[in-house]
């Protein structure tokens, strides 16, 4: 009777195995340590900027930590840095950039508000489901329409796994989860709808009749001023605004959701 084979564990290949899960991890949060100091440093040079009066150095400082990872922190010291440089586009840009990651930031939002009211001028015109999607940030949405699903399906289906009638307590749970499912893809679709609203960063910007230097002006805009996207093409956009629709500089015209 021939012996019966088992694979040995050798230590030296238990130590080798280890080493090759262990390392990747360890490199991995290692990076995220680093990462992270990176954004502190960045963070706190602003910070240091910022209250010596280097405007300019601050804005720079928090636009690094920004690109490390954002943040609403870091968005709403860029606005303040930028708005006290005398960039008051930017510093709108900034402050709504917060709204869309974190809709309950009050610094951002009255920071807006007073922005606006000093400068006078209108926020961006909102569809009625654009509105209801910035109740709440485009992740939540994302997550609560997803367990709605979820919550919808297991309702009608379990109870035929467990050879149940579909009555009662599954049925309403069922009727909400599908109310909530839909009103969430409403405000997923205002996400979507939102991410081509932008606003004019430079003074003075000239909104063309096309996208050449050479074209003719149509109007000339100020900064702060809200529009949508329509198009691009090369380096312009096709932007719909109060004044007409025409073509802008893409250095000139900043999304509120950048593109990626």
């Amino acid at each position: 009777m021939k012996p019966r084979l088992r694979f040995l564990h050798h230590p030296e290949r238990r130590r080798a195995a280890v080493a090759g899960w262990l390392l990747p991890a360890v490199l991995f949060l290692a990076a995220g340590i680093g990462r992270a100091a990176n954004v502190n440093d960045f963070f706190a040079q602003g910070l240091a900027d910022y209250r010596a009066g280097l405007f300019p150095e601050a804005a720079a400082a928090f636009e690094k930590a920004l690109q490390q990872q954002p943040s609403v922190g870091a968005l709403d010291n860029l606005g303040l840095a930028e708005w006290q440089r005398g960039h008051a586009g930017a510093a709108i840009l900034a402050w709504e950039r917060a709204q869309w990651v974190d809709p309950f930031d009050a610094r951002s939002r009255a920071n807006l508000q007073f922005a606006r009211q000093a400068l006078q001028l209108d926020p961006p015109a909102l569809k009625w489901f654009e509105a209801v999607s910035t109740r709440l940030s485009a992740a939540a949405w994302l997550w609560l329409t997803g367990v709605s699903l979820w919550v919808m399906a297991g309702a009608l289906i379990l109870p035929g796994v467990f050879r149940r009638r579909l009555a009662g307590w599954p049925q309403i749970l069922a009727t909400l989860a599908f109310c909530v499912f839909l009103f969430g893809l409403t405000a997923n679709l205002g996400v979507v709808s939102r991410g081509h609203l932008g606003l004019v960063i430079k003074t003075d910007a000239p909104l063309r009749l096309t996208p050449t230097r050479d074209s003719e002006v149509i109007a000339t805009l100020n900064e702060g001023e809200p529009a949508r996207q329509l198009r691009t093409r090369g380096n312009y956009y096709l932007i719909r605004t109060l004044f007409g629709t025409g073509w802008i500089e893409r250095g000139q015209f900043g999304l509120i959701c950048p593109e990626k």
